[in-house]
């Protein structure tokens, strides 16, 4: 238990950040929730912060090192831009970011001891962002003299644990796309085939929302385990549901109000997305509970169709989510047979004009060969109705005259037969 002493330092350490009590809870509630745990988790989330390294007084900033692969670093801006004293830069004075080459105002030669001496400590949480390159020896990515490969696999050894941070880093991302000539992947699969054992947290995303690395922080720095993950290695409690399962936009699924045009009534009201090629339905993330930009709004609030961003699958480059919802806009991914790519409708096509030109050579044919010319005569009566004639279904007039007209067309069609013999 804490005693007011500690509470009121912690508060004074609150107020000399710019940040509110109210703000303050308002963070642990959001990171909650991006943890699954729910808003009534925010005051044990807020509990953990305020005993552990925030509250502390000196020698407790955790060391990150912070790596950039392939990657545009927009995981970093997403993460790094705030533009007031804002409650998650108290959750990054919890961290000694001992390495960045996006954040670090050193660079060279400094930069790279300071990495290698974290390394050599131990003890530290490594967040990598953006593809590994594998093409041409891992040459495809070279820092510091040395191989992109080469670093990930010192960094990664001796870590607590990885975070692969956005859809680059979960399985190559955009850059694993066809035909992927760097030879893209993400961070799990690389480890993997080179033997090295440390857990993986992947966060996919382009780019990943701050507050899921926020909650990942909670719990690997703060509460000293690893969050619960999926079956991919990703926190369940934010991509165990799907865009679709929270979408505000969702209600008019159910009730089939849908927009069909940008510019229309329908887009006006805020009705359904999903024929603009909205992939809501089948993306796990919990962006419509975890907005963005300080909880402001979320792609499919401002009036655009999801994407599907979050999609990728970590041991399968192939399955990124550029090649999986590609063209963005049209209601049906591209499919791809042996490097051929191509949208549903089109095999579709081919297929109709091959059944309709069967078709056609099957009426020429028949109509060549003269079974087309006169053809079988329909029957005058029932077969079943001639032979009950009491419980005859047709309407003959009189049945008696009906059945001995159909006994003469029959025996007039055996002997056809027989003469034709």
């Amino acid at each position: 238990m804490r005693n007011n002493t500690q509470s009121f330092d912690f508060e004074l350490a609150l107020d000399a950040r710019g940040v509110s009590r109210r703000s303050f809870m308002k963070l642990c509630g959001a990171v909650a929730v991006a943890a699954g745990l729910g808003e009534a988790a925010a005051p044990r989330v807020a509990q953990a912060l305020e005993e552990s390294v925030i509250g502390a007084k000196t020698g407790s900033l955790y060391p990150v090192i912070w790596i950039e692969g392939a990657s545009c670093t927009g995981c970093t801006e997403s993460f790094a831009q705030v533009d007031t004293p804002d409650p998650a830069t108290v959750v990054l004075e919890m961290l000694s970011l001992n390495y960045s080459e996006t954040l670090s105002a050193a660079a060279g030669e400094s930069m790279e001891l300071a990495k290698e001496q974290t390394i050599h400590a131990g003890n530290y949480l490594l967040v990598y962002e953006g593809a590994i390159l594998e093409g041409w020896g891992g040459q495809a990515l070279r820092v510091a003299d040395k191989p992109g490969t080469e670093h990930l696999i010192e960094a990664a050894e001796s870590a607590n644990a990885v975070v692969a941070l956005g859809s680059c880093a979960v399985n190559g991302g955009w850059m694993g796309a066809n035909p992927n000539s760097a030879g893209a992947l993400g961070v799990q699969q690389f480890l993997e085939k080179n033997g090295i054992k440390t857990p993986v947290i992947n966060i996919p995303g382009c780019p990943a929302n701050p507050e899921w690395l926020v909650s990942v922080l909670v719990d690997v720095v703060m509460m000293g385990k690893m969050p619960e993950l999926n079956g991919e290695g990703k926190p369940a409690g934010i991509f165990n549901q799907t865009i679709h399962d929270n979408c505000e936009r969702r209600g008019h699924f159910e009730n089939g109000e849908f927009v069909y045009e940008f510019g229309t009534k329908e887009e006006a009201l805020g009705y359904c997305l999903y024929p603009l090629g909205c992939r809501g339905p089948q993306t796990n993330s919990n962006c419509g509970v975890t907005l963005w930009n300080h909880g402001r709004s979320w792609c499919v609030k401002s009036g655009a169709p999801c994407v599907g961003c979050c999609e990728a699958a970590p041991n399968d480059p192939g399955h990124n989510w550029v090649e999986v919802n590609t063209p963005f806009r049209s209601r049906h991914r591209d499919l791809r047979v042996a490097g051929i790519t191509f949208q549903p409708e089109q095999p579709a096509y081919i297929l109709t004009a091959v059944v309709a030109g069967a078709l056609v050579i099957h009426g020429f044919g028949m109509k060549v060969s003269g079974r087309m010319d006169g053809g079988a005569p329909f029957e005058k009566v029932r077969r079943w109705d001639a032979k009950h004639p009491n419980k005859s279904i047709g309407d003959y007039g009189n049945i008696e005259t009906a059945v001995a007209a159909q006994e003469a067309l029959d025996e007039s069609l055996k002997s056809k037969k027989g003469g034709n013999k």
